[in-house]
């Protein structure tokens, strides 16, 4: 039993360490659930250490809470890079002390406490399912598509069967399977009598899937009879590509039975081979003798390794070495080619994520990330797009080849110096000016080194230290690259900035003019216009070479052959073992759904996404399956023609064998909700004093001072935000892989700690633009860039650490309740919590004038006017909200404006057309339209700070309106 347990874990978590799970296990005292909750998530005790966060009382006795206001803003500050490899440097990230520890443990709810705690509704990384208590749960809820049991180690079946049951086409085949009598007694060999039981007992799945009552459905009879298909399948999960070879070979082979019939032998009459085979074609030089082949493939495989993207997995393996004159004389322009000669409706391309490590003789999987779109256009690989095709080939190379030259060249502008530190070679003129200009210490008292003038953000400390470092290395260097200081222009002249009296002993020259510093100050000047020339022009032509390489195969020509995506199918663990789950496209609800056994969820395609492109966790798509544009409307076609309970028209259609088998499994259902409800009755004497009790409890702990209220709501919004966030906290986690198997979880934390901070200030140094605005990113770019209190950014930070929707891997979780312990530590002295909540509030609404005005310019584009002025009239009376506060609170004004005054315009025109029609329902509309649009919009913008062109707009309109009085023709 504990074997099983242990099994389980590993499935559900993907923690492969026995020792970890098996204490975790023991902490649970053998509740599977408990024991997830304690990996995947923090412990129990959270909510009662929330509660506890906002009492002042707590913050008294902490040490480290009372040192936080002192060291935290010096720890934090990226001049003091070096410092943060020491545990102590960083006071928020301290290890935590016995006392704390103590504190934690005194926290911890009696079991009672943390068996409610337990029950409550969580959000984990991966659901746990069982058997639920509560009948009411085992109920399917209208239309909604089931789930599936995981009977042991058997999501790969679930992931498989819900992808294609999904196909309305493959479901009728399944559900239409049927053998004359006489091909029944006629089959004699093994296999063929186990394809038709197995045929029959998928039916019977499908058509519980169907009309079932349950929320999910057990597929034991099916699996039953893949169990000898595969080796060990009690004890090892299945392979996903393995699996689904075997599940095709097997309906092949059945539907091979009934084509008989009629076509002996004749395969291209099969459904299966007609829904999920194609061929494609090879051709090649062998030793210098051409060759051509077609194949058949019905899950095409794909090497995940070296590549970014679908599009570029797909070249490569249809594509092998270089041209040679033998492949030359054939027309072929590399060693071997392939061309799909026909593509089936269903497209299943196989991702190879493992590869076997020769050095540890065991199998490894690869996280690397794989992006893939919900539309691929498949006529870039077909035989007869081949000469277009290989002629854009030619062309990417070529391209490709000319913009490794002006990397190059750019890099040795941006990387200049001939020793082991390198630096872009414009800041090292601006260096150099610094020096010359820097008066020696014996001169004065106030002398120093001149440093460049401070940006809008010089309240902030700086992410690096001074160049002039005598202990810069490699690393060094590459971190002052990117040195976000704000950089003259090449067209004002260099100056040197006024100097702090405080660094008096830096290097100077001994000696320097005035025409010595005039001369050298021209010279800098100019070779520095040259230079940044220079690179501009490198870098708009790098950025023109990859317009061109993005939009190589967007010729109209190359996009007829329009793929849809269906299904994805995900594994997340290592190669030894995991669990599956799969993303399925609903047509009828227009979203996407996640199938992860029993549980049938909605969902999205941004957390599509975040657990199938890889790279950030050990989570990645294993299997994608795309459906041809045709199939994709027809399915879409008849989803929207049948409406709500689509599903019950195919129940009504069933055989009567099936209908009763339907009808027979929801009459058990029915008096298995009788037995509970009996079994539930006999247990309410015996419960009838808990409720009083567990009320007082509650009662106890529910009575929060008003502090606290208010740092809940806050919390909700920061988590709001950090649930934003979330990639990149993510992204910033798995680069401290080395710190974390070194040094430990803290030193993992402050790592990734300060090169987040690091990043955002960089980022924040940019100046947004309409296409391109950083601010949406992340909400500490937002912060940054207005110059929020330290306090305020600093503990914004660590929340995206404590975010639990980072519960991915172990480091995750250690990081996640490092961050969370050291939150506990900040007091409310030491963070004023009404103005950090002001700051999240003006993001927040920041982020929804976003929303406001790209909603009003889409409906502007699609002539929906009236709808588009609402929202751009909301985005710009909250945007001057914002920008009340500073000119970077809030979006560009005049952007808002031209589209509020051009929506207005449009708007007038529709309502004057509606008024001289002189059609009475017309004129009415018309007029409903000027007073309840136009009338009251021209109020808001007729205000003391009008523009020029908002007033010209407003004439104009009155004008119109004005011309139509005393016209003899208008009623």
């Amino acid at each position: 039993d504990c074997q099983m347990l242990l099994n389980q874990l590993k499935e559900i978590t993907g923690i492969q360490d026995s020792a970890f799970l098996h204490a975790a296990l023991k902490a649970a005292n053998g509740d599977l659930m408990e024991a997830v909750t304690f990996l995947t998530e923090e412990h129990a005790q959270e909510p009662a250490q929330d509660t506890a966060a906002a009492e002042p009382s707590d913050w008294e006795g902490s040490a480290v809470g009372r040192q936080l206001p002192q060291n935290v803003a010096a720890a934090l500050t990226p001049n003091s890079r070096d410092d943060l490899h020491t545990a102590d440097a960083f006071s928020p990230l301290e290890p935590c002390t016995a006392q704390a520890a103590e504190r934690d443990a005194a926290e911890r709810p009696p079991e009672g406490h943390s068996a409610e705690s337990k029950n409550r509704p969580k959000r984990k990384r991966c659901e746990v399912w069982g058997e639920n208590p509560k009948q009411n749960d085992w109920r399917r809820v209208g239309d909604w598509p089931v789930g599936m049991k995981n009977i042991g180690n058997t999501c790969w079946f679930s992931a498989v069967i819900q992808s294609l049951f999904q196909l309305p086409e493959f479901r009728r085949l399944v559900l239409g399977y049927s053998l004359p009598q006489n091909v029944l007694e006629g089959c004699r060999s093994r296999t063929g009598k186990r394809n038709i039981v197995f045929m029959q007992e998928l039916q019977c799945l499908f058509a519980l899937m169907l009309g079932t009552h349950r929320k999910f459905v057990d597929p034991s009879a099916a699996l039953e009879l893949l169990r000898d298909a595969f080796r060990s399948a009690e004890e090892q999960q299945q392979d996903v590509s393995e699996f689904t070879h075997k599940l095709l070979d097997w309906l092949e082979d059945a539907f091979q039975l009934a084509v008989n019939v009629r076509s002996p032998g004749d395969k291209s009459e099969n459904p299966m081979v007609q829904l999920f085979y194609g061929t494609f074609l090879t051709e090649g030089v062998h030793e210098g003798n051409p060759f051509s082949k077609i194949e058949t493939f019905g899950q095409y495989p794909l090497q995940v390794n070296g590549y970014r993207n679908l599009n570029e997995c797909l070249e490569g393996a249809m594509v092998e070495g270089e041209m040679d004159e033998a492949a030359a004389s054939q027309a072929l322009k590399y060693g071997r080619e392939r061309w799909f000669t026909k593509l089936p409706p269903v497209l299943t391309f196989e991702l190879s994520r493992f590869e076997f490590n020769q050095s540890l003789g065991q199998p490894e999987k690869i996280h690397t990330r794989l992006e893939f779109p919900q539309t691929i256009y498949m006529d870039r690989y077909l035989y007869c797009s081949k000469e277009l095709v290989q002629m854009k080939r030619e062309e990417t190379k070529r391209l490709k080849e000319k913009m490794d030259v002006l990397q190059q060249k750019l890099e040795s502008y941006m990387k200049y110096g001939s020793g082991p530190a390198r630096f872009p070679l414009p800041d090292m003129l601006q260096y150099v000016l610094e020096f010359i200009a820097t008066k020696p210490a014996a001169q004065g008292s106030g002398t120093t080194l001149l440093q460049a003038e401070p940006g809008a953000l010089d309240g902030l400390p700086e992410p690096t230290g001074l160049p002039g470092r005598k202990d810069v290395g490699t690393e060094d260097g590459a971190f002052f690259m990117a040195d976000p200081s704000p950089q003259p222009k090449a067209s004002e002249p260099l100056q040197p900035s006024a100097a702090p009296a405080e660094a008096a002993e830096h290097p100077a020259p001994h000696v320097v003019s005035a025409e010595e510093l005039s001369l050298v100050r021209t010279c800098l000047q100019r070779w520095r216009g040259e230079i940044e020339q220079d690179v501009q022009d490198l870098k708009d032509s790098i950025a023109r070479i990859g317009l061109s390489l993005e939009q190589m195969y967007c010729d109209p020509l190359l996009q007829q052959v329009p793929y849809r995506l269906h299904a994805v199918l995900v594994h997340e663990g290592q190669a030894n073992a995991g669990h599956y789950w799969a993303y399925i496209y609903d047509q009828t609800r227009n979203s996407w759904l996640k199938y992860n056994d029993i549980s049938v969820t909605e969902s999205s395609w941004e957390e599509l996404e975040r657990d199938s492109f890889g790279g950030l966790k050990n989570a990645s798509a294993y299997c994608l399956m795309y459906i041809s544009d045709k199939l994709s409307h027809r399915v879409a076609g008849e989803d929207v023609g049948s409406g709500v309970g689509h599903f019950q028209k195919e129940v009504d259609a069933l055989s009567p064998e099936l209908q009763h088998y339907v009808q027979e499994d929801n009459w058990r259902l029915e008096r298995e909700a009788e037995e509970w409800e009996e079994e539930q009755s006999c247990k309410i004497p015996q419960m009838e004093s808990s409720p009083t009790s567990e009320s007082q409890d509650l009662s106890s702990e529910s009575g929060p001072d008003q502090s606290s209220v208010c740092e809940q709501c806050v919390r909700s919004l920061s988590s709001e935000h950090a649930l934003i966030a979330k990639e990149q906290t993510a992204k910033a986690i798995a680069n401290t892989a080395d710190a974390y198997e070194k040094n430990g979880v803290e030193a993992a934390l402050c790592e990734a700690f300060h090169e987040e901070y690091s990043r955002l200030y960089l980022l924040a140094k940019e100046k947004p633009t309409p296409q391109n605005d950083a601010r949406l990113q992340h909400v500490l770019i937002y912060f940054l860039r207005n110059n929020a209190p330290q306090q305020v950014v600093e503990r914004t930070l660590l929340e995206q650490f404590a975010d639990k929707n980072l519960s991915y891997d172990e480091r995750s979780i250690s990081i996640m309740k490092v961050a969370r312990a050291k939150l506990r530590e900040i007091g409310p002295d030491d963070v004023d919590m009404e103005e950090y909540r002001r700051w999240h509030q003006d993001y927040s609404l920041f982020r929804k004038v976003s929303v406001y005005l790209l909603t009003g310019l889409e409906l502007y584009q699609n002539g929906k006017y009236q709808e588009s002025l609402t929202y751009l009239v909301y985005a710009y009376q909250s945007n001057a909200k914002l920008l009340l506060k500073g000119a970077s609170r809030g979006v560009d004004e005049s952007l808002i404006a031209l589209y509020r005054r051009e929506c207005l315009l449009k708007l007038n025109e529709v309502a004057a057309a509606l008024f001289v029609s002189c059609e009475e329902a017309r004129v009415a509309e018309g007029v409903g339209i000027l007073n309840e649009l136009i009338i009251p919009c021209m109020h808001l913008m007729n205000t003391f700070e009008i523009s020029r062109e908002d007033l010209d707009a407003i004439e104009l309109m009155r004008n119109r309106w004005c011309s139509y009085l005393g016209r003899e023709d208008m009623d």
